[in-house]
């Protein structure tokens, strides 16, 4: 979920990620996750990424934040991709560093 600003209503929350706020909390399918007490039209979007389990990453250079996505205790705590080595075509080394600035598609596979 890409945001602009940290709240978000509840309908555009439910209409986004699936999770619907009720007296009991926010819930999805059978999961419902308890709120503060005084929440109001606008829900605290720092609040959600704790309560949802969900990372909450900021890009200052765009003046954006992206939420989520639900990972079962296993999320990405910033966008930035660590110092990566490998051996290109000829058996050299290539490091991912080295595109500083420039978009990367990164291709991963496995032959299990």
């Amino acid at each position: 979920m890409i945001l602009e600003q940290l709240d978000v209503t509840p309908e555009e929350l439910q209409a986004r990620t699936g999770w619907v706020l009720k007296p009991e909390g926010l819930c999805k399918a059978d999961r419902c996750v308890t709120l503060p007490d005084g929440v109001g039209r606008r829900l605290d979007v720092e609040m959600l990424a704790e309560r949802l389990g969900m990372a909450l990453v900021h890009d200052p250079d765009h003046g954006l934040w992206a939420l989520g996505p639900e990972s079962g205790g296993r999320a990405l705590m910033s966008a930035e991709m660590p110092e990566l080595t490998l051996p290109d075509r000829d058996g050299n080394p290539f490091s991912l560093s080295s595109l500083l600035g420039t978009k990367v598609l990164l291709l991963a596979w496995a032959s299990w």
